[in-house]
């Protein structure tokens, strides 16, 4: 604990944070620990006060989309050389697939693919961004080709060349480009399916609480769906805790008699683990002992009944002539 820069230690594990965001203890020591920064990577140095970082945290611009489909080999090829891939006309493709991405602001947009099988047993992938086509470098306009074996495997070296994919929102990077990756992807003959579909990319969120791991780390939750590091809790253990001197309000400082601390994360070497939500309590089940002592109660008016009887009979005995 750092109490008004004087190190201390304590037991008690119930804090609450401050008006700046600092976990503190009653008396309003603040809890220290490794922090994190805005990357979540954990300092390596001497401990510092924790505090919980409110802001905002900063979106991911999508880089990559992950999927697996099934493309149906049954269908019937298009050739796109005649009839020309009109992205609102649903005749001239057989099937589509749909995923959010997100721009350097946080913004969100749809990103559309669309396949039409050829002739030649390739399939021809399209896309479009918010209802634009995106026109690819392909000689019907298309991205790209996927191919297969005759096994349904898909032989198109895997991830694709780059989608530049125009923003819709004013102020973000436009064009970004966002790679495709298929792999697993396969063309049997059943109908078109889509088994994965999914990217890398996540809007700002807001923090909306957070929960400390067994190993200390504080891990922050997010409106948006993710998680980052705020910081991480450290223990410390001495060669004689019974050296410690006593400071009041539960807390204790090092002496010489203690021997220096021994600072590390939870779980690492002698040093236990943390439990959220608990703190330590007596190992005396007051339930249990009530119960013993009604016994011994009980017990003892037994014996005392035992006595009172034995003297009765003494004094029966004094009495006859």
């Amino acid at each position: 604990m750092d109490n008004n820069g004087e190190v201390a230690y304590q037991r008690n594990g119930q804090f609450q944070l401050d008006r700046m965001g600092f976990i503190v203890n009653p008396t309003g020591a603040r809890l220290t620990g490794y922090t994190a920064d805005a990357s979540g990577v954990l300092s390596t140095g001497a401990p510092s006060p924790l505090s919980i970082n409110t802001a905002d945290l900063v979106p991911q611009i999508t880089t990559e989309v992950n999927a697996v489909l099934n493309l149906d080999s049954g269908s019937t090829p298009i050739d796109s050389s005649v009839v020309a891939f009109n992205m609102n006309d649903p005749t001239t493709f057989h099937s589509s697939t749909a995923i959010s991405v997100y721009d350097s602001l946080g913004n969100t947009q749809t990103l559309q693919t669309y396949y039409v099988k050829q002739p030649s047993g390739a399939w021809e992938m399209y896309a479009s961004n918010d209802g634009a086509q995106i026109v690819g470098g392909g000689a019907n306009g298309q991205i790209t080709n996927l191919a297969f074996n005759s096994s349904g495997a898909l032989t198109t070296g895997m991830p694709l060349p780059a989608i530049n994919v125009p923003a819709t929102a004013t102020g973000a990077t436009s064009p970004f480009p966002v790679t495709f990756d298929f792999t697993g992807t396969t063309q049997f003959g059943s109908a078109f399916s889509v088994n994965t579909l999914n990217q890398d990319g996540y809007t700002s969120g807001r923090l909306a609480g957070f929960n400390i791991g067994a190993d200390g780390t504080l891990l922050g939750r997010y409106t948006n769906g993710q998680s980052a590091v705020l910081g991480q809790v450290v223990l410390a253990n001495f060669a004689n805790p019974n050296g410690l001197q006593q400071m009041g309000n539960n807390m204790w400082a090092e002496t010489s008699a203690s021997g220096t601390p021994l600072v590390g994360t939870p779980d690492s070497g002698s040093l236990g683990v943390l439990q959220s939500s608990a703190v330590e309590d007596s190992n005396v089940d007051l339930t249990a002992e009530l119960v013993n002592m009604i016994t011994a109660q009980r017990v003892y008016q037994a014996n005392a009944q035992t006595i009172k009887a034995q003297d009765a009979v003494l004094q029966t005995l004094v009495n006859l002539r």
